[in-house]
């Protein structure tokens, strides 16, 4: 009997009862479960984060910047809010921890008090780190918590690059100012530089004008000196002319004293007091020396002239006598004592003149021969003593005026001549003083002059500077940016995120479903053998009995079970795309691919439950472990310790997975020749092993009567 026909025979006897038809069911439905469930479980699990409940905790009081308000925690909310990402519920801190604790929710955000200042802080002094608090609880669900990294790890970013943007907003707004700065100092140093040129011909014009100064000073140093010569000769003049005004001061004042003197003396006061009647006289006196000139040759002799000038004598004698005694010595003189003092002092007077006449008479000294002319002499001044007697007193009064007014000037003079004196000795000082200042004016003005040229080159050198400094002023306003809105627009949103990622996933796989597909399929496929042959023998009895051919045999054992696998990869392929929606790039290379992995793991399965019998279910079933663990199916190899990496490449999963991958998502389908390939002689290999099996098995032996082990 065929092979095909013992394998028909095999699979009929599941249709002898509703149990064994029952069980046929279960044998192609179970890759189904194994492989539908899982992925239909685990298709987009990201897709429905938004079921996931996570309290959101604001606690950020705001900040103000600038005389704005910064609310930056409302903002994160708003954009979490807007997001989905989670099922946000904003909630107090206490709740959120209680929650966090006893399962409510899966995570917690916490924006913290301090969260605006310290955005607000980057255009400060003490820049500081905005931190947002997340706090996870893997007694609740570790994958959820590392999910909630990688999303928060975005909603960090995106709070970054908000913060970014407003900070370098503001450095590009500071890049226009500066530049306005610049331009504005630039125009600046062009003033200066044209008023160090003004101010540079100001400094020649005053190194000429020190030169002249210079000049000037010397000859004044030469002008001071003659005058401090000259100011000492007139203070010797003048001390001189002060002592000279000092003696002429004393005579005047001896002079006034005795004018004065005379002035308040009884005579003098008599004088004035009796000018008119000393008129009178001088005038009969005049009158009597003419009379007396007239009448000379009539004189008397000389006896008559001596008894004259006796008789007179005695008479003014006598009458001074009693003018002593009534007059000067009495306590009250009584009324006729002028009278008297009138006539004593003619008497006398006449006295006077009897003795005269007598001694003129007598001629004994010649004076007779002298007496006519000084009768003219007494005679003419008698007429002067009348003619100025009305004016006497007036005349003593000026000349006693005349004398002290000359004394007053004599002593202001003095005076005078003695500040004199003292002005010239401080004149004399002054131009000492002044001759060392002037000598010390041309030597600092020689050292200004000096200054002045120094000065000169250095307003050169400053020119020249003020020249640089505003051309670099203005190159560097050039250089410097001056952004308009737009233009800052785009640049601070490169700069808040200067590296874009661009993601372009070759042969993408739309879902989490589609990516793990090439990992559960052929897991299901193999369980869905490991069960098969529980239920068919892995050798055809039939065949083994009949003693047919050992390669027979094992055909007659595998193809059931690769029938089988068929129609269980048909069933499996059938949900996942029309049920789930998986979409496959190479549909018509997927379902033969998928027979050939079918194919092969019966060949695999049978001949380790022909080889080792119950124990080669075990080993089955620790090849499957072995295969998962190994297969890179969730993570890459790479990831896993040595020794799976070791095993990766002897197992045929692994290359079921990689070829699958190609053939659901596409690409280069040199994965899945050589998939095929390996898996085409993992089927041959197995197979071969499987008819050296049958064909021992062909001997019955005491163990295959009783076997150690049985399941």
């Amino acid at each position: 009997m065929r092979s095909p026909r013992l394998a028909a025979l095999e699979l009929r006897k599941f249709g002898r009862g509703a149990l064994p038809r029952a069980a046929l069911v279960a044998l192609l439905l179970l890759p189904l479960l194994y492989g539908a469930l899982y992925l239909w479980s685990f298709w987009d699990p990201y897709g429905r984060l938004d079921k996931v409940p996570v309290a959101l905790v604001n606690a950020d009081r705001g900040a103000t910047v600038d005389g704005k308000r910064l609310t930056a925690g409302d903002s994160i909310v708003d954009g979490l809010r807007d997001s989905r990402t989670f099922r946000w519920r904003e909630t107090g801190a206490e709740e959120a921890r209680k929650g966090l604790e006893d399962g409510t929710y899966y995570l917690s955000l916490t924006i913290p008090a301090d969260f605006s200042r310290r955005i607000a802080s980057s255009a400060g002094d003490s820049p500081e780190t905005g931190a947002l608090q997340v706090r996870t609880n893997d007694a609740n669900n570790y994958i959820v918590g590392s999910i909630s990294r990688t999303v928060f790890s975005e909603v960090r970013a995106a709070a970054s690059r908000k913060a970014s943007r407003s900070f370098y907003d503001r450095i590009f707004v500071s890049f226009s100012t500066l530049h306005g700065k610049t331009q504005e100092a630039a125009e600046g140093a062009d003033k200066l530089g044209d008023g160090i040129g003004t101010a540079r011909k100001g400094a020649g014009d005053l190194k000429d004008g020190l030169d002249k100064a210079a000049e000037g000073s010397g000859r004044l140093r030469s002008g001071v000196g003659e005058l401090y010569g000259g100011a000492g000769k007139l203070d010797d003049a003048s001390g001189r002319l002060a002592d000279g005004a000092g003696k002429v001061a004393a005579g005047t004042r001896k002079l006034a004293d005795r004018v004065n003197g005379a002035a308040a003396s009884p005579d003098a006061r008599y004088v004035k007091e009796h000018a008119r009647e000393i008129g009178e006289d001088a005038r009969k006196v005049a009158a009597e020396a003419r009379t007396l000139r007239r009448h000379l040759d009539d004189l008397p002799s000389a006896a008559t002239t001596a008894k004259l000038a006796r008789g007179s004598a005695a008479g003014a004698e006598v009458l001074g006598d009693s003018y002593a005694e009534l007059c000067e010595r009495a306590a009250e003189p009584p009324a006729f004592c002028p009278k008297l003092r009138k006539a004593l002092f003619a008497a006398r007077q006449s006295a006077l003149g009897a003795r005269e006449l007598d001694t003129l008479v007598q001629n004994r000294n010649g004076e007779l021969d002298a007496f006519p002319a000084k009768l003219d002499a007494l005679r003419s001044g008698a007429e002067k003593l009348r003619d100025k007697a009305p004016t006497l007193a007036s005349e003593i009064d000026a000349a006693v005026r005349d004398v002290n007014a000359l004394d007053s000037g004599a002593h202001r003079v003095a005076d005078g001549a003695g500040k004199l004196h003292d002005g010239a000795g401080k004149l004399r000082d002054g131009l000492g003083t002044a001759s060392k200042g002037a000598a010390g004016l041309d030597d600092g003005l020689g050292k200004l002059r000096d200054g002045a040229d120094r000065l000169q080159g250095g307003m050169v050198k400053l020119s020249d500077g003020s020249s640089k400094l505003a051309g670099g002023l203005h190159d560097g306003a050039k250089r410097i940016p001056d952004y308009g809105k737009d233009e800052r627009d785009a640049r601070t949103g490169v700069m808040a995120d200067p590296v874009g990622l661009a993601s372009r996933a070759t042969h993408k796989a739309p879902n989490y479903g589609t990516g793990f597909a090439p990992y559960f399929i052929p897991l299901s496929l193999w369980v869905g053998a490991m069960v098969a042959y529980m239920l068919f023998p892995p050798l055809n009895r039939r065949a083994l009995a009949a003693g047919a051919p050992a390669w027979r045999t094992a055909l007659a054992g595998w193809l059931p079970v690769v029938a089988v696998g068929v129609l269980q990869a048909a069933a499996l392929l059938a949900v996942l795309c029309w049920g789930l929606g998986l979409h496959l790039a190479r549909a018509a290379g997927t379902i033969g691919f998928l027979c050939l992995v079918t194919a092969s793991f019966a060949a695999i399965v049978q001949w380790l439950n022909a080889r080792f019998g119950p124990a080669g279910r075990i080993l089955v079933l620790m090849l499957l472990m072995l295969q998962l663990t190994s297969a890179g199916g969730t993570y890459p190899v790479q990831t896993s310790p040595g020794f799976f990496n070791a095993l990766h490449p002897f197992l045929p999963m692994s290359y079921v997975v990689d070829g699958l991958r190609h053939l659901i998502t596409g690409g280069d389908p040199a994965a899945v020749w050589r998939a095929c390939a390996v898996l085409a002689a993992f089927a041959a290999g197995a197979l071969a092993l499987t008819a050296w099996t049958a064909r021992r098995r062909q001997v019955w032996t005491v163990r295959d009567l009783h076997p150690e082990l049985s399941l």
